[in-house]
């Protein structure tokens, strides 16, 4: 009997130690992916276009051609909820984050196409101008 115990010893270390191995790499993958996990998004505030900002700012020439394009700010509100970011008329290039400008595009509720500028930074986005992509306006904005 004493010989089974022997033999076996080595046998049930073994197994022990990839039980304990198992268990370590468990909470290791874990960790990783909690943490890569709040990484993503922490940068999806500080990169890229925050579609529901805290506060939405307007520049004077963004109110100017809102009035005279017939856009009211539930309508910015949509596009930059719902539009579409047109890469090609972006700067959102190798910038800082408060100097990127997203230009995203979409249809009023009255179905005039839009392209709005938006600058975000931080919990803010600010509406730089605002583009009828199908009609020119006879606007006298600065």
């Amino acid at each position: 009997m004493h010989n089974n115990i022997k033999r076996w010893s080595p046998v049930v270390v073994i197994i022990g130690l990839l039980i304990a191995l198992f268990f370590v790499r468990q909470c290791q993958n874990t960790e990783t992916e909690t943490k890569t996990n709040e990484t993503v998004q922490s940068e999806k505030v500080v990169r890229g276009l925050n579609r529901n900002p805290s506060k939405i700012n307007y520049s004077k020439h963004a109110r100017c051609r809102m009035d005279c394009r017939k856009i009211d700010a539930s309508e910015v509100e949509d596009i930059l909820q719902n539009g579409k970011i047109n890469y090609s008329k972006s700067d959102i290039g190798d910038r800082p984050a408060c100097k990127k400008k997203y230009a995203v595009e979409g249809l009023t509720k009255d179905k005039q196409k839009v392209r709005i500028i938006f600058a975000p930074c931080k919990n803010e986005v600010t509406v730089v101008t605002v583009i009828d992509i199908g009609k020119e306006w006879p606007c006298d904005c600065p």
